[in-house]
């Protein structure tokens, strides 16, 4: 296991961890559901999302199996076969309002095993999943293709036109009355919405009026592939046609290795609407030319060109030298549709050489990073506030509409707050716009300590601001509380002047800060106060009104300080 780990590792991927079935079940729902699971060792590999080829069994193993030089990488071929004798697929114009691409291959004379077969559908899943953007791109059909009769015909027909009997169910329905059928199924509900709402409904037919599938929702039962089948025919559809060319190679490339002459493919012919005709799979593969200085300068390490070739072909990225070591000629196969620029070469010549193997070197260019002032300020603000006394709390930045208006005795308009489009919870409506609510939800939660509670907190409000460039504003604000039998008002103050004599902000008009009476829907009339420094408000102290702590769920009263600490940076 180990050493699997490691080889994993040095081929850029990551195992994550080594499991069971019934270690999995128990972990979700509990032992005793786990009973009966299989105890099979699995193991779970992370796949980078750029390599579709690493995506099943197959090509994971002759992928490993190259980077450890065990194999020569197969070639892959395409048969074309005699005029007349091939397989057709004709597009019809109703596909273009719906899903306007498809393309086509065979597997001949191929043999299936259980693990085979498994791993031939799971992979479709896994395409489906990701290139294919939940079927929304590109959607797979594979079918046993002696039980149908080419050519084939992809149309689109109005739902109720439509009738077949779908893949492992018992009787025929017609499109509409599928849609009613899967919109409980737990799999396939999530897919009905790309064609649900549609005139028409793609549909695909053999030359007998056989229905192969109705992409993108399920396959027709007749055709179904079993263990038995020997020629698959391969048809995919879709919006996107790259994509959809990329899916077909990925899946006859990783399952032509069971064909009676492995690692060959038998083409099919598309006729577009407009007559052209078009042979698939493309299975092209392409030569690129990358200078060996490049490849070491960009990865920080020094090897000859031949080193560097031999690296790419491990990678499964055949590469020979040319025109005096000036050159690396790289062929990239048809599976390997990620590379597209010269930086995935030099990636993949990395990964070989190892990560780990990278001489480390401090870097010519020479910086000396700084600490943020606002963070300079904050660190040094809360050593002083913990000294006085108080403890710091950290609360969430997101809270509910209530906690910053309601409980506060504020209209929520008037909070210019950041709402969150969706919340999961009504605990994270919005965005917080005073520190205030955290810390008296954080006392509500701590009732039971001995008192005074003192808490403090500095951290980030949001507001809206129109003129900023994404409609909102962060300020730091300090937030302080003192909860006791007493308000406490003198304590509170004393804070104020105290952070004020840290930040040698002195106690008068012209150029320090003065405290003037006011009101505020939050304080207890004639127990609040407005601070003004630097010619500005920077925020209220004061006694919290006994609507508001009581809103709060808490007992005793309770004195509070906010103010914003930006001005003084």
């Amino acid at each position: 296991d180990e050493e699997f780990d490691e080889l994993c590792f040095e081929f850029g991927l990551e195992l994550d961890e080594i499991t069971s079935e019934k270690d999995i079940i128990s972990k979700e729902k509990g032992e005793e559901k786990a009973k009966g699971a299989s105890d099979t060792v699995l193991y779970k590999i992370d796949v980078p999302a750029n390599r579709y080829d690493l995506l099943c069994l197959e090509g994971l193993v002759r992928g490993l199996q190259v980077f450890k030089e065990r194999i020569n990488l197969p070639r892959y071929e395409k048969i074309i076969p005699p005029q007349g004798e091939g397989q057709k697929l004709i597009i019809t114009e109703e596909t273009v309002q719906v899903r306007p691409h498809a393309v086509a291959a065979v597997l001949r004379n191929i043999t299936f095993t259980k693990e085979r077969y498994d791993s031939f559908i799971d992979l479709q899943e896994k395409l489906h999943q990701n290139i294919c953007r939940r079927r929304a791109l590109v959607a797979i059909g594979t079918h046993d293709l002696d039980t149908i009769s080419g050519p084939f015909t992809f149309t689109a027909k109005p739902p109720s036109e439509i009738k077949f009997k779908p893949l492992n169910q018992s009787q025929e329905y017609t499109a509409s009355q599928l849609m009613d059928l899967y919109r409980t199924d737990s799999h396939l509900r999530h897919y009905l919405h790309l064609i649900e709402n549609k005139p028409l409904y793609p549909v695909i037919y053999d030359s007998n009026g056989v229905v192969l599938s109705m992409p993108p929702i399920i396959n027709g039962d007749h055709t179904k592939i079993s263990l038995k089948t020997r020629n698959v025919f391969i048809e995919c559809t879709g919006t996107d046609i790259t994509k959809a060319k990329i899916v077909l190679d990925i899946i006859v490339t990783m399952f032509s290795e069971y064909c009676e002459k492995p690692f060959s493919v038998e083409a099919a012919e598309v006729v577009s609407p407009n007559g052209k005709t078009h042979i698939y799979p493309e299975l092209a593969y392409r030569k690129e030319k990358v200078k060996p200085e490049l490849i070491n300068k960009k990865v920080g390490i020094s090897e000859t060109p031949s080193n560097l070739a031999k690296l790419l072909t491990r990678m499964c990225l055949k590469s020979h030298v040319v025109g005096n070591g000036n050159n690396i000629e790289v062929e990239i196969p048809p599976t390997r549709a990620d590379v597209i620029h010269a930086c995935d070469i030099i990636e993949d010549a990395a990964i070989a050489y190892g990560y780990n193997n990278i001489q480390m070197t401090i870097p010519k260019t020479y910086t000396i990073a700084n600490q943020l002032p606002l963070n300079k300020l904050t660190e040094l603000l809360r050593l002083d506030l913990a000294a006085a006394g108080f403890t710091e709390a950290l609360t969430f930045a997101l809270c509910s509409q209530e906690d910053i208006a309601d409980k506060l005795g504020m209209d929520i308009s008037a909070t210019k707050a950041v709402r969150i489009a969706n919340p999961k919870t009504a605990e994270f409506q919005v965005a917080r716009t005073t520190l205030l609510p955290g810390l008296l939800k954080t006392i509500a939660a701590n009732r039971k300590m001995p008192l005074p509670l003192k808490l403090f907190e500095i951290s980030d409000i949001v507001v809206k601001d129109p003129s900023a460039e994404v409609g909102a504003r962060n300020y730091r604000h300090l937030c302080a509380v003192y909860y006791n039998k007493s308000p406490g008002f003198e304590i509170i103050h004393g804070l104020l002047d105290r952070v004020m004599q840290l930040l040698e902000v002195p106690p008068n008009e012209e150029n320090g800060y003065t405290i003037k009476a006011t009101e505020g829907s939050a304080f207890f009339p004639g127990r609040c106060a407005e601070i003004f420094a630097k010619g500005q408000s920077i925020g209220k102290l004061g006694v919290l009104h006994p609507d508001v702590i009581t809103k709060f769920e808490l007992t005793m009263p309770c004195s509070a300080l906010e103010i914003n600490i930006e001005p003084f940076v």
